[in-house]
């Protein structure tokens, strides 16, 4: 089994590893949004007129704007026009009437804007196809636009992949030989974990083949196949030393430690899938893909840990133990641990009322922030400060406040024919009266539609441009005639509004699903309600800490980000994350306390042992996965960072008090209301038959 699966896993990981190339650029819009529909609809007709990317000129040699002309048309006539959908428009081409919006307020810089041809993903490989062949000698040349910002977050994000797996995996090895007392068994996670990569990846270039697959959904792969895989290691392998010292024999403790821990891990695999699930409905391809991305990594995770791992420790039996610095002192550890644990279980259960509502009202503090968020779209703010494609945006939105795509109007007639040029003309004017334009003109028209091209006096997606989009949907407009939108400031509106529709759908899913799951995990309806409302209450907490620092600024300083509305796609991807891990740490805890009571144990009893057993394990599967989480959230990315906070706050609030806490106080409040529908216990009275019923016997 163990050489099957090194063999075909690393055989398919690297194959998986091609996968970079096929990778998505784009994805970040609602293709079937009004202004997406718009856009194409007058692309179709009219050509595409929205830029992608904008050249920022400015000579160094002394020459000026005007005597740099010449090398900018040669340089630009090098393009293939096959690329563009018309010819650049420049300082230098347009006429002398519109030349000041396209040069900088002090005349020492100009631009040029070019508009690519094909889909979002298309366009940013295209970008990057004609970026490096373009050079001017004495010309300093900056690229900004919306594909080199995308190109930007997408450089970053591969860099924070190596950058992360340079720093997780001796960190992660320091912890689990502190963990396990022992190089043997600190180094079977790591290379469960490494597998675990291996086959996420293999998973992903699969996808690809059905998908569009961002290229930041192999950071999310790397980052929860490593740390499932290294938590479903630490369950299992912990489970199999209890059995071991229990005097089992290897095979019977591979069996007992994989029909519980085993069977927990396969439940855990399945809510944390429930988890990702819920990203699939959304309109935009990178959610979806970041989606496909955590469930290939946790079903890669979960395979490895059912299959090699309890493999591996048939071979090794009590070698597991080997090359420890100290014997006995693991043992002497997991003695320790649990007389602790199990202290605290007794004293929240003295007053599990009082201990419940004191976590509750604290946690409700910490999510009222969360009233207050917003969600926004990726712009060059959450670039690092030293970014080039962030300067050069900078820059335009400094010196060329006017040079943005604006909006386009289609106006429409409400009975299907063409609209009256009367109402054209005055919704021309009243558009053009509206604070935040600087100006609006009529683009062109068909039998069916009229088109106005609009300008904004702010840039694209700016909280300027989104107030001036807002009041132009608001336009009160002649009868008979109704207005769409498009152009990337509504674009970016129209995708977070479809973002946060879905959202409730989404929780939806997820709660059902996990229902279903933590039902047939726990075999009782009330468990499975308590634990879908604890991963409520964590994920609350953990936005409402979000929100505090990265949309109200406080800390943002620290963090080295632009505060501002939480980015939509990651704080999805959050929401993904945090519920699954609340339900899989739940899982872990309540099977034991469960184990106990099957065997007899009362309530209190059995929220005691549950609470002392796993404990440790909790605790310390949450700190390896914070380490993992960690080195991305030393990424330079905002986006990134807001994962990686969110995720380190949502597993220190859920192993802490929530798991440790207030699920015991809650458990033991509640007594035999707990086992409503849950089989019968065996009497107290059965002779116990498994080292563990023994176990469980003894410690009652």
């Amino acid at each position: 089994m163990i050489a099957t699966c090194v063999v075909v896993i690393v055989a398919a990981g690297v194959w998986g590893i091609g996968v970079i190339e096929d990778l998505s650029l784009g994805g970040y819009s609602d293709p079937s949004s009004e202004a997406a529909r718009v856009d194409d609809i007058v692309d179709a007709q009219f050509g595409r007129t929205i830029p992608d990317v904008v050249v920022l000129y400015t000579p160094r040699d002394g020459r000026s704007i005007d005597e740099i002309g010449d090398d900018v048309a040669a340089d630009l006539a090098a393009i293939d026009p096959d690329l563009l959908t018309r010819p650049p428009t420049t300082y230098w081409n347009i006429a002398p009437a519109f030349q000041q919006g396209l040069r900088s307020f002090d005349g020492n810089s100009a631009i040029a804007v070019l508009t690519l041809n094909g889909s979002e993903d298309h366009r940013v490989k295209t970008y990057l196809s004609i970026k490096d062949a373009r050079a001017i000698d004495g010309v300093e040349m900056q690229f900004g636009g919306f594909s080199t910002i995308i190109d930007a977050y997408n450089a970053e994000a591969r860099a924070d992949l190596i950058r992360a797996e340079l720093i997780t995996f001796p960190v992660l090895m320091v912890l689990l030989l502190i963990i396990f007392g022992g190089v043997t068994a600190a180094a079977v996670p790591l290379c469960i974990g490494g597998l675990g990569i291996l086959a996420s990846l293999a998973a992903m270039r699969i996808l690809t083949s059905f998908t569009e697959v961002s290229v930041f959904a192999t950071n999310i792969a790397t980052l929860v196949s490593l740390g499932m895989a290294v938590d479903y290691s630490l369950f299992v392998l912990t489970r199999f030393r209890e059995e071991l010292r229990r005097g089992s024999t290897t095979p019977d403790a591979v069996r007992a430690t994989m029909s519980t821990a085993g069977r927990t891990v396969a439940f855990s695999g399945l809510l944390l899938v429930c988890g990702f699930v819920g990203m699939l409905i959304f309109p935009q391809a990178m959610i979806r893909s970041l989606g496909f991305g955590g469930m290939a990594a946790v079903a890669a995770a979960a395979f490895v840990s059912l299959t090699a791992l309890p493999a591996a420790l048939a071979l090794l039996g009590p070698r597991i133990d080997s090359l420890s610095w100290r014997t006995g002192a693991v043992e002497r550890g997991d003695e320790r641990a649990e007389r602790f644990w199990g202290a605290v279980a007794t004293s929240v259960m003295k007053r599990p009322v009082i201990v419940a509502g004191t976590i509750l009202a604290l946690l409700a503090l910490l999510s009222a922030p969360v009233f207050g968020v917003a969600l926004g779209d990726l712009d060059h703010r959450g670039l690092p400060s030293d970014s080039p494609a962030r300067i050069a945006t900078d820059a335009l939105f400094t010196e060329f406040p006017l040079a943005n795509s604006g909006v386009t109007v289609m106006v429409r007639s409400t009975d299907g024919g063409a609209p009256d040029p009367r109402a054209v003309q005055r919704i021309t004017n009243d558009i053009g009266a509206l604070d935040g334009f600087a100006a609006a003109a009529p683009g062109g028209s068909t039998g069916d539609y009229a088109v106005v091209r609009a300008i904004l006096s702010s840039p694209d997606r700016t909280e300027g441009a989104l107030a001036a989009v807002e009041s132009l949907r608001d336009l009160p407009v002649p009868d008979g005639t109704r207005i769409s939108l498009g152009g990337p400031t509504a674009l970016s509106q129209d995708g977070i509004a479809a973002i946060e529709d879905t959202i409730p759908w989404m929780f939806a899913i997820m709660i059902a699903s996990t229902f279903v799951v933590t039902t047939a995990a726990f075999r009782s309806i009330v468990l499975s309600v308590k634990a879908i409302a604890m991963a409520m209450v964590s994920l609350a907490a953990t936005f409402g800490v979000l929100t505090w620092i990265f949309h109200d600024g406080h800390g943002a300083e620290l963090l080295g980000v632009t505060p501002g509305p939480l980015q939509a796609t990651m704080s999805i991807l959050v929401l993904a994350v945090v519920f699954g891990l609340s339900t899989d740490y739940e899982i872990f805890l309540l099977s034991r306390m469960v184990e106990a009571h099957d065997r007899g144990e009362s309530t209190r009893d059995a929220v005691r042992i549950g609470t002392a057993r796993t404990g440790r394990v909790v605790t310390a599967a949450a700190l390896l996965l914070i380490t993992v989480t960690a080195a991305f959230s030393l990424s330079e990315l905002s986006m990134m960072r807001l994962l990686g906070i969110g995720v380190i706050v949502g597993l220190i609030i859920d192993a802490t008090v929530v798991r440790m806490l207030l699920v015991p106080a809650l458990v033991a409040s509640m007594g035999e209301a707990n086992w409503w529908l849950h089989p019968k216990p065996r009497p107290r009275d059965t002779p116990p038959d498994t080292p563990l019923e023994k176990d469980i016997e003894h410690a009652g």
